[in-house]
């Protein structure tokens, strides 16, 4: 999950302390040792390898990876019954007690995941003037990265809009804004896009997200007339995919968290340079986006 190849997806905190080496470098990732029985791993990375992780005054970049082992489910299931038949012939009792057998069933999984390679996910991220730009919009993923930079001694606030502004919390009924970092503020700003001349509706290949009442309403193609009639219904926009310029990406309007953003393929050789590049484009789109907001609500 980059910032700097490919579609890119990002999320915004506030990181109000003072970073360095030794902050990533006190939790770095460690490979898992296939002959244990170890099922995770998570730690920090450089953006490169070898790289340092501050390439400026008040820049820092890495990545967190995380590999993880899971047993196979069939096989797992098969060999509890294997323990559980043994166990049985073992003990000569007719059954084996749920804990007994929840017991076995952990050791099948422990006995099969040893030598199981695991599968990775790293997720590329920046800090820039206290900002955090993380290339991911997954709620596990940003909740495992923050609790690992509260382990390093670095916390994180949502950076979101209405909050820069200054606007009272609202109460919404809406399940997707139950999170922490949602709110009804973003759902009514996609509405309001809509007629906008600067940031549009994808009107050929579109995509909108809607929630009418407690029914969930997925629109794609051509969505513009069928938009309009929801919005007169009093409808939520959760998420669109929008244009801006020559940019198309996914705004989910709940969490202001973009995806599928498709910026122009880079070309420098040094990484930094590419790195550099793409924030000045990054800080730009969402800087537009927050101004935006700020007219329209």
């Amino acid at each position: 999950m980059g910032l700097v190849t490919g579609s890119i997806s990002l999320t915004r905190f506030k990181v109000p302390a003072h970073l360095d080496e030794t902050t990533f470098e006190s939790h770095p990732f460690k490979d898992i040792d296939l002959s244990s029985e170890v099922k995770e791993s998570i730690g920090f990375i450089p953006f490169e390898p070898e790289a340092p992780y501050q390439i400026g005054s008040a820049r820092v970049a890495f990545r967190m990876r995380i590999d993880r082992r899971r047993a196979d489910s069939v096989q797992v299931r098969e060999r509890h019954k294997q323990l559980l038949l043994t166990e049985m012939e073992s003990t000569g009792a007719p059954f084996v007690p749920s804990g007994k057998s929840a017991e076995l069933r952990h050791l099948a999984e422990e006995e099969l995941i040893v030598g199981r390679t695991p599968t990775s996910t790293v997720i590329e991220c920046c800090i820039d003037d206290k900002i955090l730009y993380a290339g991911t919009t997954s709620k596990v993923h940003l909740g495992v990265l923050r609790q690992l930079l509260r382990k390093a001694g670095v916390g994180s606030d949502n950076l979101l809009p209405w909050n820069e502004k200054g606007l009272p919390e609202e109460w919404s009924d809406l399940p997707e804004t139950m999170d922490p970092a949602a709110s009804i503020y973003g759902c009514r700003f996609l509405a309001a896009l809509a007629g906008d001349q600067e940031f549009l509706f994808e009107p050929e290949q579109g995509y909108i997200r809607l929630a009418d009442g407690d029914t969930r309403i997925t629109l794609t193609g051509d969505v513009l007339s069928d938009l309009h009639h929801y919005l007169k219904n009093d409808a939520h926009v959760l998420a669109a995919k929008l244009l801006h310029k020559d940019l198309r990406f996914t705004l989910d309007g709940t969490t202001f968290r973009l995806s599928a953003i498709k910026f122009p393929r880079l070309s420098n050789q040094a990484w930094t340079e590419n790195l550099d590049q793409r924030l000045e484009q990054i800080r730009e789109l969402v800087g537009r986006l927050d101004e935006k907001f700020s007219a329209l609500t």
